[in-house]
């Protein structure tokens, strides 16, 4: 039975309320910490789609201690909306790539600010090794840790194209070491990945309902300037989704996820200063708007399709 009736999805403001009581509200903090991927390690490029921020455009200053990245952020929300409640979100880059003594006084000062209810940290699940892991088990002893990963998509040829830099069962590892340590994990998805069709999409989504993770994220594939995905975009190897494209993709995904699974994302847009295509992501409101009008008139919610068993 669906008990998240006020949208047609388990939504992640849904899932906060219940938990917390109230409207939570998340703070993008930078580390400073850079990937393998962009250190040499792996590559200097960083993901095909990366940006100079790598991925966290709209984190806030790393000049600036957490505490004062959480409190100048804290301000600018509490300005327009009375939110008490904030999640501390370490969102660019790798933001496990670092020594154990760099990494404990930084997510210390995270969750222990008193308007700080959760934890959520951005990784590769390459970059978990066991004494990361002990410091997430104890962090979450103190407040709900959440650990995002990059998966984007479960296709090893698409993977290469991104330069993702890990194969599937490095995720799956990742994942079952997380689960034995009852830390919630949230995975980013991007849909519209030049090469995927629909059903290589749909085997992603079918692919994480059999995975012990908590949350998804469905991330619109979006050119920004300065990538190598820029490149190709500019020089026409691919196309992006148009809006009615992208609506119709979402909805079957949202269809075939597990209704359990929470939602935190179902779109993407990046800074519009920055933003090649497409353009129509930037109306964010507007196109969250229309998927759950969609929804509505077509009858359907998250897991209408989904399937418990993937062999039935």
């Amino acid at each position: 039975m669906r008990k998240w009736l006020e949208k047609p999805y388990h939504s992640l403001d849904y899932m906060l309320q219940k938990r917390f009581g109230e409207k939570v509200y998340k703070i993008t903090l930078n580390g400073g910490m850079s990937c393998p991927n962009r250190d040499g390690t792996l590559g200097s490029r960083g993901c095909i789609f990366c940006s100079a921020g790598g991925s966290g455009d709209f984190a806030a200053d790393p000049s600036q201690s957490v505490s004062a990245q959480i409190e100048s952020q804290m301000a600018l929300i509490q300005k327009k909306r009375p939110v008490q409640k904030f999640i501390a979100y370490f969102q660019a880059y790798t933001n496990t790539y670092a020594p154990i003594s760099y990494l404990r006084p930084l997510f210390l000062e995270a969750i222990r600010h008193p308007g700080v209810v959760a934890l959520s940290i951005g990784t590769r699940p390459d970059c978990l090794g066991d004494d990361v892991l002990a410091l997430l088990s104890e962090l979450n002893t103190i407040k709900p840790v959440w650990v995002e990963l990059g998966l984007q998509t479960i296709h090893a040829d698409t993977a290469a194209y991104i330069r993702r830099g890990y194969p599937l069962s490095t995720f799956e590892t990742a994942v079952q070491k997380l689960h034995a340590r009852h830390l919630e994990i949230i995975v980013h998805t991007i849909l519209g990945l030049p090469g995927e069709s629909p059903e290589r999409m749909l085997a992603t989504i079918d692919y994480l309902n059999h995975q012990p993770v908590q949350g998804i994220k469905l991330q619109l594939l979006h050119v920004l300037k300065g990538t190598d995905l820029a490149d190709d975009y500019l020089a026409g190897k691919f196309q992006t989704l148009s809006r009615e494209e992208y609506l119709d993709l979402l909805i079957s995904c949202l269809e075939h996820l597990s209704p359990d699974l929470v939602i935190h994302r179902v779109t993407g847009d990046g800074p519009k200063d920055l933003l090649i295509a497409p353009l129509w992501s930037s109306a964010k409101r507007s196109v969250l708007n229309d998927l759950h009008h969609l929804m509505k008139v077509r009858n359907t919610w998250q897991g209408r399709l989904y399937k418990e068993d993937p062999y039935d």
